[in-house]
């Protein structure tokens, strides 16, 4: 199963294992089952503190293992091999289950040992998957941490039967106790969030606490990260609001255009982003959603949770999301049927018709990489003609499974009341009405920005992005914007660097432009 190479790295990372522990397979008689014991054996080769046995419980999952401290009840399951995207999961499994510390925050580990109640969540996800590793390894932590919490990761390309029976079409998918409890990307906190019902309320009161910053970044994407490594640089008071830390960046699956690198992935850059921050003097305030702002000598930012921070300069980050089609079914169909992240829900489609909608780059090659997966892939594209590179657009004609359908007005997407079955567009040319009868529509039209919960405070253009000048300067004194929420053309991860940069320097400058306070002269 493992290569020379791999065995050789996973041993030196098995050398962390302090506490003993065995590998506990459940399995049958199917090759996936072999393959299993096949991989669990070579891993218990590599430590003297690993073991490996064969369990006849038949609660259990076939094939799927779990991963237990000897003579605890601490222990994390698998469904299915955790290779591909999983196998980090896997690794970081053995050594936290082995006794390796856990980097998470001291708060947000007592947090989770004081949950009361037993917990049992189930993770469907895909091998493929980018976003599914942040829930795996995240609920495995609360569970080491915790054990009253019992975790499983579940492959739905091993267990296509019960993906099927829970309408599962989209992953992560997360479920407690067997009811249905999140999807997609979830950090730790975002989860004692949702399960601790407290922890809004204690949050607000901490973060009311804290003194004025001297800017207050709201955001944590790519121009949020700069700008806060550029302002804690300047030895000024900084701080981050962020609702999840690394942004639409999290979501992205390859970079190949960002210079100094010749490519990665969202996830890593998202991690490495929040890791150079963390370098300096920055309170980072993640899983916090502001919903209000208010100018003055002491700008106030409002959050979802209820808290109130003040700063001399605010600057907003806040990035984009994906933009909806806003059509009968959409909203119906999410995750059920309606995805918008081939990479990850990809898999999940094997063997069925989809289309994808958006004939950009972006859905383009949504299609191109559908196309090696599903038995059929429609295009369709509002306008005459597709906008995406010239050498996407040979690679898709070249596909004999892609139909492309030019001058098409999605206009709805149908479903059985549980699951997509069909798509109608208006052919714009001739105006009849046309449906394909398919099983997923996954939405591929570009980014609308994150600054509704600004309307009415400061200048949006007409696409509701935030009006600024050329240092980054907002309608509102002492409110800098950054990023793609604003109208600065060409939403790039590294135009949204240099700009959250450009934002910090201009806010400094603003500070220092600033009348000093009689008790800060005082102080001086």
């Amino acid at each position: 199963m493992l290569d020379a190479t791999l065995k050789k790295q996973l041993q030196a990372y098995l050398e962390k294992v302090v506490q003993p522990i065995e590998l506990v397979a459940s399995l049958d008689d199917s090759p996936k089952a072999r393959d299993m014991d096949e991989l669990l054996r070579e891993i218990a080769a590599l430590s003297d503190k690993i073991t490996v046995r064969h369990s006849d419980d038949a609660k259990e999952r076939t094939p799927s293992f779990a991963i237990k401290r000897v003579g605890t009840d601490i222990g994390v399951r698998f469904a299915g091999l955790p290779l591909g995207h999983e196998f980090s999961s896997l690794v970081l499994a053995l050594l936290q289950v082995g006794g390796h510390p856990i980097k998470l925050d001291q708060a947000v580990i007592e947090q989770i040992k004081n949950l009361e109640g037993d917990y049992v969540f189930e993770t469907f996800i895909s091998l493929s998957c980018h976003n599914c590793p942040e829930v795996v390894q995240a609920l495995n932590a609360m569970s080491v941490i915790n054990p009253r919490i019992k975790v499983v990761a579940i492959d739905g390309g091993v267990f296509k039967e019960e993906v099927e029976a829970r309408q599962i079409m989209a992953v992560p998918m997360m479920f407690l106790n067997g009811q249905h409890f999140g999807q997609g990307r979830t950090s730790v906190e975002e989860i004692l969030a949702k399960i601790d019902t407290n922890a809004g309320a204690r949050k607000a009161a901490e973060l009311n606490k804290k003194d004025p910053f001297d800017v207050l970044i709201v955001g944590g994407g790519p121009a949020g990260a700069a700008a806060a490594i550029y302002a804690a640089r300047k030895g000024i008071r900084t701080g981050v609001l962020a609702d999840r830390f690394g942004g639409q960046v999290l979501d992205t699956l390859a970079i190949e255009n960002f210079v100094s690198m010749k490519e990665t992935d969202g996830p890593k850059f998202a991690v490495a982003l929040e890791e150079h921050v963390k370098h300096y003097e920055v309170d980072i305030m993640n899983t916090q959603r502001a919903n209000k702002l208010v100018g003055g000598k002491l700008i106030e930012v409002h959050t979802e949770t209820g808290a109130v921070l003040k700063s001399k300069s605010v600057i907003i980050a806040t990035g984009a999301r994906w933009r909806e089609i806003n059509v009968p079914g959409e909203r119906e169909y999410r995750n059920h049927g309606v995805a918008y992240c081939p990479h990850c829900d990809g898999p999940l489609f094997k063997g069925k018709r989809v289309a994808v909608i958006g004939g950009g780059n972006s859905g383009v090659e949504a299609a191109i990489d559908l196309a090696g997966i599903v038995k059929e892939v429609t295009l369709i594209e509002f306008g005459a003609e597709l906008r995406a590179d010239a050498v996407l657009q040979r690679k898709l004609y070249s596909l004999k499974n892609v139909t492309v359908i030019k001058s098409a007005q999605t206009t709805e997407i149908h479903g059985d009341g549980k699951i997509v079955n069909g798509l109608s567009y208006k052919d714009r040319n001739s105006g009849e009405v046309k449906k394909v009868e398919l099983e997923g529509v996954f939405v591929q039209i570009g980014l609308v920005p994150n600054a509704e919960w600004l309307k009415g405070t400061m200048d949006l253009s007409a696409h509701g992005e935030i009006e600024v000048d050329a240092k980054g300067q907002t309608s509102i004194p002492g409110v800098f914007a950054a990023g793609d929420v604003t109208t600065v053309p060409f939403k790039q991860i590294v135009i949204a660097v240099g700009e959250g940069a450009k934002a910090s320097l201009a806010a400094f400058d603003y500070l220092m432009r600033q009348p000093v306070e009689e008790e800060e002269a005082k102080a001086a």
